[in-house]
């Protein structure tokens, strides 16, 4: 397991000396921990503690990942998440937890590990039982599921890729600059594992949606995603709504799935800020 870097060390001592509640943000493939930055602003402006943990290996900026790509390859689900589980093992305060995209995925796992008090997943990955495979997602996917052997491989999208996956609803001069400004390479090997979540009954993307330890739920996710479009989200949440605890749904109007990092990031980070606020 890898060990907990130096930021993530001094975020979990600044979390535990403010006494404030944490809000752990747990990112997807081809960002880093700082795509969150704005986030954790928002957040802490509203009295929490923003804690952003690393996947394992993962460089400290944009520009050393670029540097090198390869740090990436090999990274499963499982991986990160016992990461994530070894940060929140450190706050004095079970925190919310929320992720995008993968992130969303790993934040329904580590809420079935019963480590979160409420958690929020945006624009999420599938897990097992999650059954639609829409076209776009399919083709989403394709730089990375067209050729087995990038499973174990770090993948970088091309920016006419990452048009199409994540800033469809924007314009080129935004897409370019989310692109520039946020995307590094990831690893091949997890997004195989969600696709390939329902033939393979042993996967790491699986949940129990009964579990009583998961606690409050809010799923949201862009009406025009072409990479976790409304059909995995709303799949998901049939699942998940079997669960005892509150379970909730939402989908934000106009927005792709850049709706972390582009410019109407606020109106879902306040959304997300506003379900946590409702329990934590």
């Amino acid at each position: 397991m890898a060990e907990i870097t130096d930021r993530e060390q001094r975020q979990i001592d600044e979390s535990n000396s403010s006494g404030k509640t944490p809000v752990v943000f747990i990112h997807g493939l081809w960002l880093l921990p700082s795509s969150w930055d704005n986030w954790v602003g928002l957040f802490e402006e509203n009295g929490y503690a923003g804690v952003t943990p690393s996947w394992p290996d993962d460089p400290e900026t944009v520009e050393k990942a670029r540097a090198n790509p390869n740090v990436f390859a090999k990274k499963t689900l499982k991986q990160v998440a016992d990461h994530t589980a070894k940060v929140i093992d450190q706050l004095d305060k079970e925190p919310a937890v929320m992720g995008h995209s993968t992130g969303g995925l790993l934040t329904y796992m580590i809420a079935d590990r019963g480590l979160s008090a409420a958690s929020v997943a945006i624009d999420a990955g599938p897990f097992r039982g999650v059954l639609p495979l829409p076209l776009s997602a399919l083709k989403s996917a394709s730089p990375v599921l067209r050729n087995p052997l990038n499973r174990g491989r770090a993948i970088t999208l091309t920016f006419d890729q990452f048009k199409y996956g994540w800033t469809n609803a924007l314009d080129d001069n935004e897409a370019q600059h989310l692109y520039d400004t946020y995307h590094v390479a990831a690893p091949g090997v997890a997004l195989m594992q969600m696709a390939n979540a329902n033939l393979n009954p042993f996967t790491e993307a699986k949940v129990d949606p009964r579990n009583p330890d998961r606690g409050p739920l809010l799923i949201i996710d862009g009406e025009k995603d072409h990479t976790v479009p409304w059909a995995i989200a709303n799949a998901a949440y049939k699942r998940q709504k079997h669960n005892e605890s509150v379970t909730e749904i939402t989908r934000i109007p106009n927005r792709g799935h850049s709706l972390t990092i582009d410019s109407g990031w606020r109106e879902v980070a306040q959304t997300a800020l506003d379900f946590v606020k409702r329990f934590v």
